[in-house]
């Protein structure tokens, strides 16, 4: 706007120009000061925040002195492999003259002097057999007949239930692309599969897990507590979310386009658990019938944070209740009901005397309050065995998954999410019971149910 144009306006328009420009810089000013406090703050690290390890930097070790450089490492008891406790095959080695005079000693006493083991691997070929069926026309109808095909060998794909178990392994716990997955099973094993084979295979094994997977949702569904999390997925070209619910020996995983609540809700139908371990994340709140516990873990880091800014009022001794409260948690087993008890009063009247203080630094105060909200969500885990402090075993159950997910980048359909869930559930709940994960996924394709953790 030049003044030619100004020169033409009149008082009142001239006034709504001048208006205009005071809201605006105004507003500017007020962002001006926001970003300024902002550059204030501490940056948010893992050790500080939700920020997942993998983004943050780890600082630089300083150059030990020469003096401590050149001090020798105080030794050690050495450590050595281990002998395998029920060996194939032993062989007794006795010496049949003495290596010193040459005289025989085939006679004399000999005792052990020395025991090692020598492992091999044995010629590795597949195992192919041959079906003959055999037939011919019946004498009393003049009927065609054929002579039924194994059991265990039905006709259709070659392939056998420990053969896919194998793939599938491969393929999604250690991330092997179809490529080299097929270049690995000929040059490993003899086995000549095609991609467009090993996808065939893993498109047929989406009955069978997804059969399993129910089955582990059923028993899921009789435990009083559960726990649950969720991390990003790509799909297509889609963003979707993979959830885990789970408790003790059993474990879900979930592939869904939404970090919504429904898909909890679809999850649980009708069935609401006695009491839920989670993150405050507003999709997993609300399925419990008592009580919630939140993740001291995150609110450890949040208050680590609070503190880093400058709140040196009420972050410090949240941190160290939390902490404590975290070791008695993992000193149960040592404790009685009683005594458990009696920490959880402790906790309970230490929280209120930290929250009668007043901070006065913003994220003090931004955390003071959030802890006001949720304060009957924080010591849920003392009384309740059921119940960790932190929803650590989330994350662990998650973290393969974000391995492959970087590995990956993903899936091209919504299928393969959907097997990929059901994969994971079945070896993730393996694991908890302690079934070696090749006969889980072999008992699986047989559609037979995973057995129990033996108590």
């Amino acid at each position: 706007m030049d003044r030619a144009v100004l020169d033409s306006l009149d008082r009142e328009q001239l006034i709504e120009i001048i208006l205009a420009q005071a809201a605006m810089i105004e507003q500017l000013t007020r962002r001006v000061a926001e970003l300024e406090a902002r550059l204030g703050l501490p940056p948010k690290t893992p050790d500080n925040s939700s920020v997942p390890p993998s983004q943050g930097r780890k600082a630089s070790a300083a150059t030990p002195p020469a003096s401590k450089r050149r001090r020798r490492r105080k030794g050690r008891t050495g450590a050595h492999r281990a002998m395998a406790s029920n060996p194939t095959q032993t062989l007794e080695m006795r010496a049949s003259c003495c290596p010193h005079c040459r005289a025989d000693v085939s006679g004399a006493r000999q005792w052990l002097c020395e025991a090692y083991d020598h492992v091999e691997l044995p010629p590795i070929e597949p195992v192919v057999t041959r079906i003959n069926l055999y037939g011919g026309a019946c004498p009393n109808c003049s009927r065609r007949f054929k002579a039924a095909a194994p059991a265990d060998m039905p006709p259709g794909s070659p392939f056998g239930a420990k053969l896919r178990a194998l793939v599938i392994y491969l393929r999604y716990t250690h991330g092997i692309a179809f490529e080299r997955l097929s270049r690995t099973l000929c040059d490993l094993f003899g086995v000549e599969i095609s991609e467009g084979a090993l996808v065939n295979m893993l498109k047929r094994a989406a009955v069978p897990f997804a059969a399993q997977t129910e089955r582990i949702r059923n028993d899921l569904m009789a435990a009083p507590a559960l726990a649950s999390d969720e991390t990003g997925l790509r799909v297509g070209k889609r963003n979707f979310w993979l959830w885990v619910v789970h408790h003790k020996d059993s474990a879900v995983f979930l592939a869904d386009p939404t970090r919504a609540k429904r898909v909890l809700e679809d999850f649980l139908a009708d069935r609401r658990p006695d009491f839920w371990l989670s993150d405050r994340y507003g999709a997993q709140k609300g399925f419990a019938k008592r009580q919630h516990q939140f993740c001291l873990a995150h609110l450890i880091r949040d208050a680590q944070y609070a503190m880093d800014a400058g709140d040196d009022c009420f972050a410090p001794g949240l941190i160290a209740l939390l902490k404590r409260a975290c070791r008695i948690g993992r000193e149960r087993d040592q404790l009685s009901d009683r005594q458990l008890a009696f920490y959880n009063r402790k906790f309970v009247k230490k929280l209120s005397e930290l929250l009668r203080l007043r901070p006065t630094h913003e994220e003090g105060i931004k955390l003071h309050k959030t802890i006001g909200e949720i304060r009957r969500n924080l010591f849920v885990f003392i009384t309740n065995r059921a119940l960790e402090a932190t929803n650590n075993a989330s994350e662990r159950a998650l973290r393969p998954c974000v391995t492959f997910r970087k590995i990956t980048n993903g899936f091209r359909t919504e299928w393969g999410a959907k097997l990929y869930a059901d994969i994971r559930s079945v070896l993730e709940t393996a694991r908890r019971r302690a079934i070696d994960p090749l006969d889980a996924l072999t008992t699986t394709l047989n559609a037979r149910p995973l057995a129990f953790a033996q108590a």
